[in-house]
């Protein structure tokens, strides 16, 4: 049996998809359950039980794993996937921040290493702020080095901070350092939907792709580079993470690759049927996220490769073709 948390949301929806087609339907969901516009993405899903967030919460901290155990499975959790969390970066409230990012996920591990359940858990490439001591995973001690440049960040950094502190832990963990993921079931996240989506929609909307003028002189418009990965590579290592269970610790989790967003706009451009030409238009970063915007990231992907993970990740033009000609034409 296996806990999603996140579970109506877009990377969380993938995994129980992915689960579903290797069999798994022993699934406990939780989730914020009451935002109508995620409910697509749960059709044709199949799972044990929906739960709510605090409600999850409220179990975990009251003998959860002995009632619904003993009332509901005969079988105890074999892992638990922490994919919930609050993930608006423009977001400045640190509070939202500490309670669903931080001591939610305090409570989740503490329950994970009481009833000795596998926890995978998800960090960030915003952990690494500005990227001046790089974007490796080897140093465990790097999290107390980082300055994150935003509170979404900070809290995923605290996280992983306090769990490098702790003695006590579940009998395998990981820690997973998200870079730029994009994919099916992420049309509900509006401003924080991905590049690749937003790109789409735009060209099919209007025959334009805006991008973000660069505000930094070492870059020009469009060449800022990020590590963009497909979200069925993601979900490929969790799971290959839930059934090898490898050395515990905080892994990267990129392409391993750096792509510019003008090369991102010129595969989304050649995969859209359009006989109509597309046109590039820059655009100022807003305000609100200039001085915390990143102009490169690139995941150094050699920890979980020495783990014995193997598998070649999409590139980025073939994880574009693949979401606009198999999902996004098709919505």
């Amino acid at each position: 049996m296996v806990v999603i948390t996140g579970a109506a949301g877009f990377i969380g929806s993938c995994m129980i998809t992915k689960l579903n087609n290797e069999g798994i339907t022993d699934l406990i969901l939780v989730d914020d359950f009451s935002k109508n516009e995620k409910e697509s993405n749960l059709i044709g899903k199949k799972y044990l039980i929906k739960i709510d967030r605090s409600e999850f919460l409220y179990k975990m901290i009251s003998s959860f794993h002995e009632i619904y155990s003993n009332l509901l499975f005969k079988d105890k959790i074999d892992f638990i996937i922490h994919i919930g969390a609050r993930t608006d970066t423009t977001e400045t409230n640190k509070e939202i921040f500490d309670d669903l990012n931080l001591n939610y996920s305090k409570t989740i591990w503490n329950f994970c290493t009481k009833n000795q359940i596998p926890l995978i858990y998800i960090s960030s490439a915003a952990t690494y702020g500005d990227g001046k001591l790089g974007y490796d995973d080897q140093d465990d001690l790097l999290p107390f080095k980082l300055k994150p440049l935003n509170r979404y960040g900070e809290s995923k950094n605290d996280f992983d901070k306090w769990v490098l502190e702790q003695t006590e832990t579940p009998p395998n963990w990981y820690g997973l350092k998200f870079f730029n993921v994009f994919g099916p079931n992420e049309y509900h996240k509006g401003r924080m939907a991905s590049v690749v989506y937003n790109a789409y929609k735009q060209a099919k909307e209007t025959n334009k792709i805006k991008l973000f003028k660069s505000h930094n002189p070492n870059f020009r418009d469009g060449e800022q580079l990020r590590d963009f990965i497909y979200v069925k590579d993601i979900i490929d290592v969790i799971y290959w993470l839930t059934e090898k269970t490898p050395n515990s610790g905080i892994y990267n989790l990129g392409s391993g690759r750096s792509k510019s967003f003008l090369s991102l706009a010129d595969a989304v451009c050649s995969t859209i049927d359009s006989d109509k030409k597309i046109e590039i238009e820059f655009v100022d970063i807003p305000e609100d996220i200039r001085d915390k915007y990143q102009y490169f990231t690139q995941a150094k992907m050699n920890k979980l490769r020495s783990v014995g993970y193997t598998k070649t990740f999409y590139t980025l033009e073939e994880a574009i073709e693949d979401y606009i000609k198999n999902y996004l034409d098709k919505l």
